[in-house]
């Protein structure tokens, strides 16, 4: 039996990142494959370093870096909500043990990375935005440590990204020469890729969407994690209008507002503005959330996604501003595959009660499943090499 190596981000504390893991190695496992997650870690030596120093000179990935520092500083000042995060990251890691078993070894460095990974016969790597530009000289997710003969497969991974900036045009165009199999979660990866290789690949569903709402039903049994009706809010941006929204919304309806707060911003109107403030939520509790709300209001992918699966009212905000790097394009594609367009907030919130009309939707999402599970299928057999 052909063992599988996944590159895939199973230690990011994010929902929509937990998620999307599982939903791949589920779906690989169905297929009958043995797979392990691979696990890298990078060594810090001198070697490394020098690597890295174009990496300083990334906007976007310094961007995220200073984010993330003035983020934890700010959470700092509010000693029990820095604890309340705190415990909210071993949640994220309980999750992970407990559903990511198939593991490697670690291995430490580069060098140990490679010689580690030679007894796989195949290498996929997706989903997420895993190829985002300041990711490019990692050699992990683009898997330029795996031996050129052996199968590569990327399965709905994402630039995160409408347009790769000028001096990493060829690089990226050296790796993705590499992949026997190419696809992409959204339509402005498959242009990237049209326009560096002059290869045509297919936009594919993201994991998540590979299995029926029947799969995710019996890996994350429903249970109510919110007895009363509610609005779900699940922002991970930090504009003001997006809660405003959902605060007119909770004044038409009466009903209560239930928040994850502070994932990716600080945000102090998200203990102000919710009702019920839920630092312990786990993935599955995620999940359950979403399955239990009167409406869902999202600015997340995967918000959107298992509001969709679950057939519930709901909202989707842009996160990130429109342009060159505005990183909406994976629920652009999401919305125009499904016809869901109108589902984008457009500045009337109280088009949230519309309904949708899930008979149509469903069976769209269906012809979408069953299309990229035969990529999969077939890329993972290595029958035919797409380019």
């Amino acid at each position: 039996m052909k063992k599988v190596g996944l590159c895939v981000c199973q230690e990011t504390k994010n929902y929509g990142s937990q998620l999307q893991v599982l939903a791949t190695e589920v779906a690989v496992q169905k297929l009958g494959y043995e797979y392990e997650i691979i696990r890298y870690k990078k060594k810090y030596d001198l070697k490394f370093v020098i690597k890295s120093i174009p990496r300083l000179f990334d906007p976007l990935l310094m961007k995220g870096k200073i984010s993330s520092y003035f983020l934890n500083k700010r959470i700092k000042k509010y000693p029990d909500i820095y604890e309340k995060c705190k415990e909210r990251n071993r949640i994220f890691d309980k999750f992970a043990e407990r559903y990511f078993t198939n593991l490697s070894p670690i291995y430490y460095g580069y060098d140990a990375l490679k010689d580690g990974t030679k007894g796989y016969d195949t290498f996929l790597v997706g989903s997420d935005q895993l190829w985002l530009p300041s990711g490019l000289a990692t050699g992990f997710y683009n898997l330029q440590f795996a031996p050129d003969e052996k199968l590569k497969i990327a399965y709905a991974t994402s630039f995160g990204v409408s347009k790769i900036p000028m001096h990493q045009k060829n690089k990226t165009a050296k790796y993705l020469d590499r992949f026997h199999y190419l696809s992409s979660r959204e339509k402005s990866g498959t242009n990237i890729i049209k326009q560096l290789t002059g290869r045509d690949v297919p936009v594919v569903v993201d994991p998540t969407l590979l299995l029926t709402p029947e799969d995710w039903k019996e890996i994350i049994p429903f249970h109510r994690v919110v007895e009363e009706k509610y609005i779900f809010c699940y922002f991970l941006g930090d504009n003001s209008e997006h809660r405003k929204a959902a605060k007119e919304l909770q004044r038409a309806t009466n009903l209560k507002i239930v928040a994850l707060p502070l994932l990716d911003n600080f945000v102090l109107d998200d203990l102000e503005f919710a009702d019920i403030c839920l630092f312990d939520a786990a993935s599955d509790d995620f999940v359950n959330l979403i399955r239990g709300a009167e409406y869902v209001l999202t600015d997340s992918f995967h918000g959107s996604v298992f509001s969709i699966l679950n057939e519930k009212l709901f909202c989707t905000f842009n996160r990130f501003n429109n342009g060159t790097g505005s990183r909406n394009s994976r629920i652009d594609s999401l919305c125009q595959q499904l016809n869901l367009e109108s589902r984008r907030y457009d500045g009337d919130i109280f088009k949230v009660q519309t309904q949708i009309d899930y008979n149509k939707v469903n069976h769209l999402r269906e012809e979408r499943r069953k299309e990229s599970l035969q990529y999969l299928t077939t890329a993972l057999k290595g029958e035919i090499t797409i380019g």
